[in-house]
Parts: C-alpha cells; structure tokens; sequence
C-alpha cells in the first residue's frame, strides 16, 4: 500500500537528483539561505561563550574566596544593596540631612576565623620606554589559593618580594617593556622588576601591575606628598573565606554595618526580588529584568530575521521557478503516469526541502568552526574571555530550521504554478496564455493607502514613532505585492525603445513569476537604504545648522590642569612642533594654595577662586536664596518670558563656551586675542594697560571693575554656601574693560596679562596653549602629537576645530553600496535566471542570423531593466518612512519649544530647525549608476556566441 511517506521519499529523491544535476542554480541558492544562518549561528555561539555561568563570574570576581567585603563608606551607617553588590544606599532617607560619609572598620565586620587576601587599587603614572603611562596598581598576593581565578598568567611568575612586579600582557604591549624591564613611578624612585605577565580575563585591555601588599601604594603615596603633589585615591577591598559561606541573610546582617558583600553563594543562587529590601525602596527597583526591554528586543528581532527571509524568498523563489520549468518535462511524465497535482507540488517543495537542509548543515557547521577558530579576535573585540565554549543544541537546530522554513517558503508559489500545468503544456514545453492576478494588486494598493494613512497618523496625530513604522512597512508590502502589475505598467514603455532593450523589457514583463520578485527584493533593499539615508541627511542638515564652534576654525588649544601645569612646556612644544603654527598664544590660570593644586581646590593646602558676579548683574530667575536653588518658581511665566526677551542678564551670553577655568578666567597676552579673532585696537591697548579685559558684562561691577574672590577655607566657604552667604575670602578688584559688540569669545570670559595678575595678588601657574594653523594638521600631525602628549603621561585636554564634520558620511556610503551590491545582485540573478529559461529564444535568434552582440546586449537590458525597476519603486518607497520620522521629531520638538517659551524656561528662543534632506547623491547613483553597472557587468560576463540546436520535436 503506498502512502504520503512513500510519495514524498519519491519526491525528496527526484529533488536530490535534479538538485545535483543543477549545481550552478542550486549552489547559488544554498549560499543565499546558508549565509545568513551561519550569521545568526555565529551570534548565538559567541552570545552565549561570552555570557559567563554565575560560576564562572563568581570565579573571576572571588577567585576561590566566599565573599569579597567592600567599605560602602557611609560612616557605618546601615545600608541596603543589590544581591550583586553593585549598589547600596543607606537605609534611612537623608532628604533634609546631610548625606553620612566617612570610612568604616571593614575588618571588624569579618567573621572570626575566616582568611582574609587584602585587594588594594590605586593609580600611578609609570615610566615606559615612550615616557609615562597611566596605568592601575594592585596590591594583592596572587600566589595565594584564594586569588586563583582573578588574573590568568602568561609568562614568568607571580611576584614574591617587595621589589617585584608583573604586569598585564596589554601594559607591556602599551609601554615597550617586557618580562625582566624594570620599571618606576613619577615623582618615586624605587625600581620594580618585572617578573611576569598575566592578564584579566574579564578586561584584556587593562593597564595594570600587580605586586605584594605594601610593596607599593604606601611608600608612593608618601613621596608623592612628600613633593606637594595630591595623592592617589585608593580603594581596599577584602577576600573572605568562611567555613559555610554567606547567604543572603548572612548579607542583610553586614550590610547593618555599612558593608557591601559580594557573595558566592548569592551569586549562585540570588534570591527573589521581592526579598531584597533595596528594590522596596521608593526610586529603586531591578531595572535589569524589564519584560517591556525584553518585549522590545523580541519584537526587533523577529522583525529582522522576518524581513531577511522575506529577502531570500524573494531572491531564491525565481530560481526555484525556472528549475520547475525547466523541468517541466519530467513533471509532465508524472502527471502522465497517473501523478496527481499533490505529487507535483510535492516534487517542487522537495527542492526547497532539500536545499534548506543542505543550508542548515552547512550554514551550522561552518559556523561553528568560524567561531573556533576565530575566538581570539572575537575574544580581543569583545574585550573579554570566553567562558566554556557553549553549544546550545536546541537553539541552532531552532535556527536551522529557519533555514529549511525559509526554503520550503520560497519554492511554495513555484510548487503550486507548477501544479496548474496541464500534462500536455508540460509534455510539449508550450506555457499557454499566462494572465497575472488581478486581485493581489488591488490588495497591494489596499495596503499601500492603509500603509500611508497609519504612517501619516502617526507623524501628524499621534506620539506613537512606532506607528510611522509600522504604516511605512504595511505600504513598503503593499508595493511589493503590486510590484507584478507596476512591472506590466513598465512595459508599456517598451514601444519607444530599440531592438535589444525591447525585447528585455518584454521578457521581464512576460515572465513576471520571475521577474516580479527580484524586482521586489531590489525594492526592499533600496528602500531601506533610501529610507536611512534620507533621515540621516535630514539629520546631518539639522546638526550643520545647530552646530557652534568650540574655537575659530583652525584653532587648536591644549590645556595641562594637573600638578601645577608641569607638563605644560612640553606640551606647548609638541604643539608648535607638529602642528603648522601660525600664532601661538601662551596661557596661565591662577591658582590658590600650595604648588601643584588643581583649579578646583579640595586637596589639603589648596584653596580655589571665583570670578565674582555682583548681585545687581544677577539674573533675578537664578540668583541663590538662603534655602539654596533659585528663585525662578517665584515669578509667573510670563514674568520668566519677558525677563528671558528683555532682561540682559538674563539671556545666554555670547561669551559661553567651551570650559576652560572657573569664570572663564584666563592668564595671557594680545596673541591670544589675535587667535581668538579679536582685532579691536581698543581691546589690545585695554590689556597692555593692565586692565582686565572681559567678554561677559555681568562680571563688570558699577565701578568698572571685575573682584576676584581668592578662597583658601574650602570648608568655611562650603558653609558659608549652604547657608546662602558669600565664601569668606579676599577680593582683588581689577579694572575692567569690556569688549563691545557680541563677540564671540569660546568661553574665554575674561583676560589679563602675567603683570595684571602679579598687581592684583594673584598666583599663576602654566595652563596650556592657543595656536592658530595655517592650514589644518592632517591625519599624520595629529597622531605625531598623540603619541607625544602620550609620552608626558598627564591628562592633556586638546581641542581642534576644524568646523561641523558629517558622522554620517561613511555610513550613506556604506549603504549606498549595500544597496547597490543587493541590487546588482538581485538584477543578476534574475538575468542568469532569464537566460537559462529563455536559451531556446536565444538559439532562434542566432539562427535567423542575429549578430553576435545581440546576446550580449540582449543580457545587459535584462539585468538593467530588473534593477532600475526595482531602484524607482525602491526610492519612491523608502521615502515614506523618512518623512513620517522627521514631521514626528519636528512635531514633538515644536510643541516642547512652545511649551518652554510658554512657561518661560527656555533661553534660547530660536524655534526649532527639522529639515527634510533628500540625499539626491545617493538617489542619483542608485538611479543612474547601479541599473547602469548591473547593465554592464551582466553584458561583460555573458558569452557572445551559444551553441545552437536543433529544435525539440513537439
């Protein structure tokens, strides 16, 4: 008795043979669906060989203790935490207090009888063979047991002594040294030996050394404030091994003490988010289990892999199309032979059963050995090592069955054309009076108008972005789907044209099974490209016009804010040595306290400064109450709006910026108004006479002068603060100079020479450098002074205007050529396609004396003809989207601006500024030179000459 098993083994074989017979088409298929399975696979493996077990993180954070205690320091006060141990806050609500700080005595807080590994962090600048590096010291003995699994090593061994350090392999890559070198730290003149190196598994790219407790951070920190210099933060943290471990419970107890624990045992097992106190708190919660982020990226997710099998059934369906056509014979002989429709459809849903799986296999299997072999560059990318290599069978079999989904999908509309057949059309090869359907393209167009309409809603009405989307896809289909009538539309055109491109045009409108399809996956792909394009441009349009210079253009600035600017000489020569210099301006900043403070003050000795505003310049909406805040809430908005319009302290000064010190207070000479692009002769001859020059009018008081309050009590002046009264401090009064007009000053508020600053009392320290270029540095300039400021070791802030740079130029191009590549690709499979189901028109055409060129030419127009009907409905589709996100941002943005100026807020009052850009290169090229390559490219690779024969009897 046969059976549907029996019937479809007889299917699957006859589909294996003509698969094999066909390797050309049926490689070319295979790739298309194995492609992007060995994508999706890929990511899996290294997704989840990347995703540690709790195990394995608890090992690379404890190594082999229970427990790693941490000072949450809060004076002791208790706190709750996260079971991670990530974060805390105090239990009690400090609103109206002042927030609890100060150290605890975290080793009180151990448990008797446990072992405890101290881990002590800090940071140095260390000599390299390029000349200093900012690199992390550790302090921990990684000989011990309890630190196996915290730091891998490579080479050498772990520390022993005092005198002895390894380093991580990145460090040595960084700083040219390597296992023997010995290296020190700036401002400490011990030497340290390298005696190995190692590496964190979790961070490869870190800078650090490790040595023994004590053997470092201590007697460092001692020279270093031993030469006025502040000393480095450091953090202790301590490894605990108890018998039993610690629990959550055992957690809740030491965090009363203002501990945080992170537990072995909580990791393993973490408890339920209702049990920790932390997420009860008003303000906190779990924000790492969001269904509604989780939701999201399901949806995203399945929305890509649905539009790429939507992509590939479209490419693949045709070629299953002419393979059932060109085996229409043999199909015939079946239904012949007493085959039933079923068993032609069944033959056909084999091929794209049998490709599928063949896609499945190989997509998988190279996948796999992709991930192997190149885990250390994914290892490297990804910054991390991989945990256990981690297959997840059901998951690649879930993805490869989107292969043989994606295959049996795409051979389903050639299975049910082939079916239709009758037995003598197939037998004598005749195709008989094709008609199109008349009713998917009324439901295209349906979708299309629905597709705008939603789209336009959501732009217009709603709020939602997410219905613009969803509009701009629904119409995207509909087009699709009237893509075989809009193709028929095209030929219409084919009376005006010559020989060759006439009969292209014909065949793909007579062949519409075959060439509807590529037409629609060139659509999808330049419609995508078209539709981030022109929101890019749009986007590029906006930030040229919002965009305002840091600096003139061509300018550069290099600021030292550290150690009382000690780098600053070598910095102001790298500059002048690698940059093209036209002017350089020197500049100081003023310090207050000993040597070597930073402008903010705060260190022991240091004091800071302030550039006073005098009360009657204050804006009345900002100035300070006794309660701290301002006092905006106490006028209407339309006091606000009219002190916003009309009030002159209340508008954003011309002279804002870039931050460059406090006030905007610089140290320097007429070079620097020169760079800055100041000429006015009054100016100059302001500063030359020993007046303070100043681009901000608030600062200049009734008398013409500007105070600069030096203050050396930080903490009476905190007080003083919280109380709402002046800092206590001593005031120098400068005469003042005010530039006129609204210059433009790049935060530079206010000036005066080394000599003004001496009279007023005021100590001065080396800041930086202000250079104007005669050109711009290129690429190679820059990266000479890179790699010398890297050299100093200090952190120096640089800056080079060189106007609104376009981010998104690379990424228009890069899917410029995306498209073009899909389109050129599509147009090619459809032309290899058509030539193979249309070779006996080819041979008659060469037998009634057709010259030689005319199959080439013939190739060209056919792969033309597909890709510039797939570009122009492509472009006119993606512009949909484009136009829906921005009138949605121009909308949101009109009425938040409307809302501000209502209310009073804003102090900017220009109104919004939402181009639509539509980047006519882009489109150009799509329009023009894809169709044009795909032409060309076709007609270069397609044989002159064919082998003619004789005429199958019918």
């Amino acid at each position: 008795m046969k059976t549907w098993f029996h019937s479809w083994r007889a299917a699957i074989r006859i589909a294996r043979r003509d698969a094999w017979r066909s390797k050309g088409r049926s490689a070319l298929v295979l790739a298309m669906i194995a492609l992007p399975i060995l994508g999706v696979s890929a990511l899996d493996l290294t997704y989840r060989s990347s995703g540690l077990s709790p195990a394995e993180r608890a090992d690379r954070q404890l190594g082999a203790a229970d427990a790693r205690f941490r000072d949450a320091d809060v004076n002791g006060v208790p706190i709750y935490q996260d079971p991670a141990g990530e974060t805390h806050t105090p239990v009690k609500d400090y609103e109206n207090e002042p927030w609890p700080t100060g150290p605890t005595d975290v080793p009180r807080t151990i448990p008797a009888g446990s072992s405890v590994l101290t881990d002590t962090m800090a940071s140095a600048k260390l000599t390299t063979t390029h000349g200093l590096l900012m690199t992390e010291v550790r302090e921990l003995k990684a000989s011990d047991p309890v630190a196996r699994g915290i730091m891998t090593l490579l080479q050498g061994r772990f520390p022993e002594k005092a005198d002895e350090v390894m380093a991580t392999s990145h460090f040595l890559e960084a700083s040219g040294l390597s296992v023997g070198s010995t290296l020190s730290a700036r401002n400490f003149d011990r030497p340290y030996r390298i005696v190995g190196s190692y590496e964190l598994p979790d961070t490869l790219d870190a800078d650090q050394i490790n040595t023994v407790p004590g053997a470092f951070i201590a007697p460092y920190t001692k020279a270093v404030e031993k030469a006025g210099l502040p000393a480095p933060g450091t953090s202790v943290s301590y490894l605990v091994r108890a018998s039993g471990g610690f629990t959550w419970n055992s957690v809740q107890k030491i965090n009363a003490k203002g501990v945080t624990v992170v537990s072995r045992a909580v990791m393993l097992d973490p408890p339920a988010d209702s049990e920790v106190p932390l997420y009860q708190k008003d303000g906190w919660s779990n924000y790492d289990a969001s269904p509604g982020a989780d939701a999201a990226a399901l949806a995203s997710l399945a929305t890509v892999v649905g539009l790429a099998m939507l992509e590939i059934c479209l490419l693949a369906g045709p070629a299953f199309a002419v393979g059932a056509r060109r085996s229409r014979r043999q199909l015939g002989l079946v239904g012949a032979n007493g085959g039933a429709r079923s068993h032609i459809r069944a033959i056909v849903l084999s091929g794209g059963l049998v490709i599928g799986v063949a896609a499945a296999v190989t997509g998988t299997v190279l996948a796999v050995i992709l991930t192997l072999l190149l885990q250390p560059v994914l290892e490297s990318t990804m910054n991390q090592r991989f945990g256990a290599f981690d297959v997840r069978p059901l998951e690649l079999l879930g993805i490869a069955l989107l292969a043989v989904l994606t295959g049996l999908l795409a051979a389903i509309v050639p299975a049910v054309t082939a079916s239709r057949q009758t037995v003598l059309a197939s037998l004598t090869g005749r195709r008989g009076v094709r008609r199109s359907s008349r009713v998917l393209p009324l439901i295209g167009l349906a979708a299309l108008l629905l597709g705008g309409a939603v789209a336009l809603f959501g732009s217009m009405v709603s709020e939602q972005v997410a219905l613009v989307a969803a509009g701009s896809a629904l119409a995207e289909l509909g087009v699709v789907a009237m893509t075989p009538a809009l193709v028929g539309l095209f030929g219409r055109t084919g009376r005006w044209l010559p020989l060759s491109p006439r009969l292209a045009l014909r065949d793909a409108v007579r062949n519409r099974g075959r060439t509807a399809p590529a037409v629609a996956a060139v659509l999808a792909a330049v419609a995508g490209t078209v539709a981030v394009t022109t929101y890019m441009a749009s986007r590029e349009a906006q930030g040229r016009a919002e965009y305002e210079a840091s600096l003139p253009y061509g300018v550069a600035s290099a600021f030292v804010q550290e150690e009382g600017g000690r780098d600053v000489p070598a910095v102001r020569d790298a500059v002048q040595r690698n940059f093209p210099v036209d002017v350089r301006a020197d500049v100081e900043r003023v310090s207050v306290g000993k040597p070597g403070c930073p402008p903010w003050g705060g260190d022991p000795g240091c004091g800071r400064y302030e550039v006073i505003v005098p009360p009657a310049n204050e804006c009345p909406m900002y100035a300070s109450g006794p309660s701290g805040g301002d006092a905006s809430e106490k006028f209407t908005p339309e006091q606000r709006r009219k002190m916003l319009t009309e009030d002159w302290r209340c508008k954003t000064s011309a002279s804002n910026g870039m931050y460059i010190s406090d006030g905007g207070l610089v140290i320097g000479d007429a070079k620097l108004l020169q760079v800055l692009g100041v000429d006015d002769p009054a100016t100059v001859k302001a500063l030359a006479e020993g007046k303070i020059v100043t681009f901000n009018r608030a600062l200049v008081d009734t008398k013409g002068a500007v105070g600069i309050k030096q203050i050396t009590d930080i903490a009476a002046a905190d007080k003083a603060s919280e109380a709402g009264r002046p800092a206590p401090g001593k005031v120098s009064s400068v005469p003042a100079y005010l530039v006129p007009g609204e210059k433009k000053s790049y935060g530079v508020q206010a000036l005066m020479t080394p000599a003004t600053a001496k009279a007023a009392g005021l100590s001065t320290v080396p800041m930086g450098v202000y250079v104007s270029t005669d050109r711009l540095p290129d690429s190679e300039q820059r990266q000479k002074l890179d790699g010398d400021l890297a050299k100093l070791g200090s952190n120096v802030e640089t800056q080079l205007e060189e106007g609104y740079v376009n981010d998104y130029g690379i990424i228009l191009l890069s899917l410029a050529i995306f498209a073009g590549l899909v389109t050129i690709g599509a147009a090619g499979i459809a032309t290899g396609l058509a030539q193979a189901d249309a070779e006996a028109d080819l041979k008659t055409l060469a037998a009634v004396g057709a010259p030689p060129r005319v199959r080439r030419t013939l190739s060209g127009f056919q792969c033309g003809v597909v890709a510039a009907m797939g570009v122009v409905l492509g472009s006119a589709a993606g512009l949909l989207p484009a136009i829906g996100l921005r009138l949605t941002e121009e909308r949101d943005l009109i009425r938040f601006y409307e809302q501000n100026v209502a209310e009073g807020w804003s102090g900017d009052l220009t109104p919004p500024h939402v181009p639509i850009v539509i980047p006519w290169e882009t489109l150009a090229g799509l329009l023009v030179a894809v169709p044009l390559g795909a032409a060309l490219l076709a007609a270069l690779v397609t044989r002159s000459r064919g082998a003619l024969a004789r005429r199958a009897a019918t």
